[in-house]
């Protein structure tokens, strides 16, 4: 039996890629006040963007519940004796620690195994995305794991933010926390890293963000899958995919929008680009 692939929804991997890779996606919570919204099922990101800019309260964002977890290894589990987990970095969100509390519930109807990413959106997405192909092409669990382990320190993302007041809001600035008493006018462009948003640099307008992201990608010489991402604005990664394309194939970019549950943290107008390296 095919090993079969679970993530959670700040994946950001777009439904029709999850039914043709056969990625199970398990989505978190998002809540305006008392009113609450599982990630991309109860809500829509167009209707998050809409209400975010019009809501009175900043939302808030909640793990799912092991037993959200258990539900799907319990399905599974009806179709293989082999499941691979890959979540966003334990330091951003306790999603980790209920996946992995959802497998004791059910030890023994079939091998799960739970990989912290330390990443998350498209880094965390592409790494499940080849973790996916591999299972399809008849990889065993634990030549997928290998393959994930690896693939893990070749995942990198960059976001530019137009502002950071929704990341401090929500508690998620991590090492960015010094840059919250920048000047206004400065656009901040941060990374992931040891599985925290941390401080990568700053440019003054968001054209020199977009060219920014672009000299992120022609750093790299070899390229296997290459991500972007916007929260409301599409035509700045329609851009950003035309001064790629000597460099990468546009045709072959990932696209998607930023899960209402990581916009509430990124904010109107943020971009991000992942990559994953290929191997040496």
């Amino acid at each position: 039996m095919a090993v079969k692939i679970v993530t959670d929804s700040t994946s950001d991997i777009t439904s029709d890629l999850s039914q043709k890779l056969g990625i199970t996606v398990v989505p978190l919570t998002v809540s305006f006040g008392h009113e609450s919204f599982l990630d991309r099922v109860d809500i829509t990101t167009d209707e998050f963007y809409n209400r975010l800019a019009k809501a009175s309260i900043f939302p808030t964002t909640t793990q799912p519940a092991p037993g959200a977890f258990a539900e799907v290894y319990e399905s599974l589990a009806k179709e293989t004796d082999e499941i691979l987990v890959i979540v966003i970095s334990s330091k951003l969100s306790g999603t980790y620690q209920s996946a992995t509390n959802a497998k004791n519930m059910i030890a023994n109807k079939c091998r799960i195994e739970v990989i912290d990413s330390a990443s998350v959106a498209m880094g965390l997405g592409m790494i499940v995305i080849a973790a996916a192909e591999a299972a399809q092409g008849g990889a065993s669990l634990d030549e997928v794991i290998s393959i994930t382990n690896a693939n893990i320190p070749r995942s990198h993302m960059v976001i530019y933010f137009e502002t950071l007041q929704y990341l401090a809001k929500g508690g998620r600035i991590g090492k960015a926390k010094g840059l919250l008493g920048a000047m206004l006018s400065i656009k901040q462009i941060l990374t992931v890293k040891d599985g925290e948003m941390a401080p990568l640099t700053q440019r003054r307008s968001k054209p020199a963000g977009i060219e920014y992201l672009h000299s992120f990608v022609a750093k790299f010489p070899n390229i296997e899958k290459l991500s972007l991402e916007y929260c409301t604005t599409p035509e700045d990664i329609d851009k950003l995919a035309e001064i790629i394309d000597p460099l990468f194939p546009k045709e072959k970019i990932y696209r998607s929008t930023v899960s209402p549950v990581l916009g509430a943290y990124a904010g109107p107008g943020a971009i991000a680009v992942s990559v994953l390296e290929a191997a040496k």
